[in-house]
């Protein structure tokens, strides 16, 4: 993760307490932007790119968050800004962080700096922001899922050896792919109809995105998206 663009303390009180003291939706939602805007935006993408290709992708510094708001659970997002930990073990791209270690590849400590964190107020302006960008409503709006219980596992089978997500993906903290983005907090992370939507299709999410689509019937998807968001109640 890489530090976004911060500005001065003062600003940042100035804009949370302009935000607390407006009772204008409209002008609220405004500032909250601009504070947004002025913090990550050095970093993430915040409106839907001119064009998607992989060399993009490899040299971005941090996730898209266009669609925040189709993709994170609010309340998630607002413990997560004050307390932010790494999602990515490999950081965005990957190829660019890891080197070999005795037993799998690696990240050396001082290749990824931490995220900023923030203070109460100046997380809960980010993310009622981050929500309000949902431009993929489409894609979710005929998604039919409800989480069901599953076997852990034959949900853990299915995932490691029939699927082989574990290539990528951490299982659990040390134990996976470093690649993609740890599995075993999606499931409070993630808004449940993005989870089955992104399994299903990844590339409808992002054109250019490392994620395989398996081609996987309905059946095969609420499997996965039942183990994942059973993991995180774990």
């Amino acid at each position: 993760m890489i530090q976004p663009k911060l500005f001065h303390l003062s600003k940042v009180t100035l804009l949370v307490g302009a935000i607390s003291g407006i009772s204008s939706p409209a002008l609220a939602g405004e500032t909250a932007k601009q504070f947004v805007e002025t913090n990550c935006s050095g970093c993430h993408a915040l409106s839907k790119p001119e064009s998607f290709t992989t060399t993009r992708i490899r040299e971005r510094k941090a996730p898209d968050l266009y669609y925040a708001g189709n993709k994170f659970q609010e309340d998630w997002l607002i413990q997560w800004l004050q307390s932010p930990t790494r999602i990515r073990p490999g950081g965005t791209f990957f190829g660019q962080n890891v080197v070999a270690g005795e037993d799998r590849d690696i990240v050396p400590k001082d290749k990824l700096p931490e995220h900023p964190a923030f203070n109460e107020s100046e997380a809960q302006v980010a993310a009622s922001y981050l929500m309000s960008l949902t431009p993929h409503d489409d894609l979710v709006s005929d998604v039919d899922y409800v989480p069901k219980p599953i076997s852990g596992a034959i949900g853990r089978m299915n995932f490691t050896k029939f699927k082989g997500c574990v290539a990528c993906h951490e299982l659990e903290k040390g134990y996976g792919g470093i690649s993609g983005p740890e599995v075993y907090t999606a499931g409070a992370r993630l808004n449940p109809e993005f989870l089955y939507s992104f399994i299903k299709n990844p590339q409808a999410w992002a054109p250019k995105t490392f994620m395989s689509n398996l081609h996987l019937d309905d059946s095969e998807v609420q499997k996965l998206a039942d183990f994942i968001t059973t993991l995180s109640k774990e």
